[in-house]
């Protein structure tokens, strides 16, 4: 029986700062490719879904060497994302029938903080899932998308897990921590999570329940992986 995995992906192409200007942004390529790769090379039929159905934008510096670590891997990256027929054929949020998947997975970016933070129908997606008991890998920014999975009074329906994320110091070390409206950080502490973040720029990977997070871009492969992982010991 095939299987399928969901991706949950910004359409944001930009993240609006504290002084009101639009920073340029999107995914973060590597988030997203990696995964993609790893899915399905494991045999997962992998289907993208945005806010509006939108092709989901890159943040054109996660395409850089210097982001990737060579210009070789720059190159393929860049070609994925260009060429994939995932991202180029996105399904819209309200489309999305939780039932058809088997896990989904949030690449991060500053997109996510942009929209999936506040979209109540990427909120509805998430609770459905942790209802269904259904894995969630979630990665750098894409914990934002956690903060709009509310119920009718309010409170995080994620609260008490134990994540992990974009830390407060990498932002800081990103250089956009001073400009930023809010951080990831922070933001998921004040919503009731219990986070926990390592070492700047290494690979961390938290499990808790069915919800799996990676800090930053280097934990992508580890957290897609042992989303595979939960998945093979599932069936």
């Amino acid at each position: 029986m095939a299987r399928h995995v969901l991706f949950l992906m910004t359409g944001a192409d930009h993240w609006t700062l504290n002084d009101g200007t639009r920073h340029p942004t999107g995914f973060w390529a590597e988030e997203a490719v990696t995964p993609l790769e790893i899915f399905t090379d494991a045999g997962f039929t992998v289907t993208v879904a945005t806010p509006e159905g939108v092709r989901p934008p890159v943040d054109d510096g996660s395409l850089t060497p210097e982001n990737t670590g060579s210009a070789e891997k720059s190159a393929h990256i860049r070609e994925v994302v260009d060429t994939a027929k995932e991202f180029a054929n996105p399904i819209t949020l309200a489309d999305v029938k939780i039932d058809d998947y088997d896990a989904v997975f949030v690449p991060g970016g500053h997109g996510p903080m942009e929209d999936l933070a506040t979209d109540p129908q990427a909120g509805a997606i998430l609770t459905a899932a942790n209802s269904a008991d259904i894995p969630l890998g979630v990665v750098c920014h894409g914990p934002a998308a956690l903060l709009s999975a509310v119920d009718a009074g309010g409170r995080n329906v994620f609260a008490g897990h134990t994540v992990t994320g974009f830390s407060n110091t990498e932002e800081q070390q990103a250089g956009l921590a001073d400009k930023a409206p809010w951080l990831l950080q922070d933001r998921l502490t004040d919503a009731g999570f219990a986070v926990t973040v390592g070492d700047a720029w290494a690979p961390n990977v938290c499990t808790d329940r069915n919800l799996y997070t990676g800090q930053n871009p280097a934990s992508s492969a580890d957290l897609a992986r042992a989303v595979v992982e939960r998945l093979g010991k599932d069936s």
